[in-house]
């Protein structure tokens, strides 16, 4: 399991001082872990920071449990990975075994972060801030759009060479259904995104696209190229029913079935491209990874 108890030397201390004693962390630090619960003495929840602690204490810790990162570029700042489809950027709860916070903590520490994030099935390149000063400028950075994104995905149907979508979005109103689908509304954030159209393979009826998304919303380009009818192969939240939604989410749909379905075995969405500048130097880091032949792969 990701998440451990580590027994502490209790010592009759108040337990925020306990936190940063054993710890060497800060007491905002300390604060933020009783706040998420993660102590606990004799078996109780310790709830307040200023309690004196005797007992069996136990922290809730996330232990890493790397299995191999693909780093394509890397300085002392940050460093950029291709992120596997099917791999969550952080842990979501106490029962995930492993997110890609495994790889990032244990090869540059805990203090090493993404600077923006990449959705569970979303393959590719993925921005790692290695220490609080670089995730604070490459965060602002993306938060002022200085930094351009290029995506690949396969899609249904022929699209046209070039395509704009400029459709508002935000969350879906049925969102307490499927928490974290969007929909195209009047009334929400700007969203633009422009396509380019790669290859067309006429034999499977769908096209290669680069996407260039000049928002950054959540399921930006997903959510674009549905409405304009060219859903990306393999997509399990938008234009399924909800139970086919929820049997993809919870893992319990097959591969086949799910191919049948959607089209492909996984979501055919890569982050291809990033370019940027940083400390006056100009960066343009693409994936390595012959996207094309992994999509193919993954169609039925």
């Amino acid at each position: 399991m990701a998440y451990i108890k580590k027994k502490l030397s209790s010592n009759g201390k108040k337990a925020f001082r306990l936190l940063m004693d054993e710890l060497k962390i800060s007491m905002r630090e300390a604060q933020k872990l009783i706040d998420k619960k993660r102590l606990f003495c004799d078996g109780n929840l310790v709830e307040e920071k200023n309690k004196f602690l005797n007992g069996l204490v136990e922290l809730i810790i996330y232990e890493n449990n790397p299995k191999g990162l693909e780093i394509v570029y890397e300085n002392e700042d940050f460093a950029i990975v291709e992120k596997p489809s099917g791999v969550l950027t952080h842990p979501n709860g106490r029962n995930c075994t492993y997110s890609l916070c495994d790889e990032i903590w244990h090869l540059w520490g805990e203090k090493a972060c993404v600077a923006h994030r990449l959705d569970k099935e979303t393959s590719g390149l993925l921005l790692i801030a290695k220490h609080k000063n670089a995730q604070i400028e490459l965060k602002t950075m993306f938060e002022k759009r200085l930094v351009q994104k290029s995506y690949l995905a396969l899609v249904k149907g022929k699209t046209k060479e070039e395509f704009i979508v400029d459709k508002s979005m935000d969350l879906a109103k049925d969102y307490n259904i499927v928490k974290t689908r969007m929909h195209i509304c009047e009334n929400g954030k700007e969203a633009l995104t422009q396509f380019y159209t790669l290859e067309y393979f006429e034999d499977l009826n769908a096209s290669l696209v680069l996407a260039k998304p000049l928002t950054g919303r959540q399921h930006q380009i997903r959510l674009h190229l549905f409405h304009v009818k060219h859903k990306i192969l393999g997509e399990p939240l938008y234009g399924l029913e909800k139970t086919q939604i929820e049997k993809i989410l919870d893992g319990k749909m097959s591969d086949i079935e799910r191919a049948r379905i959607t089209g492909a075995k996984r979501l055919l969405l890569h982050s291809f491209s990033l370019e940027f500048t940083y400390k006056n130097q100009n960066f343009l880091i693409q994936s390595q990874k012959d996207i094309k032949d992994k999509f193919l792969k993954n169609l039925p």
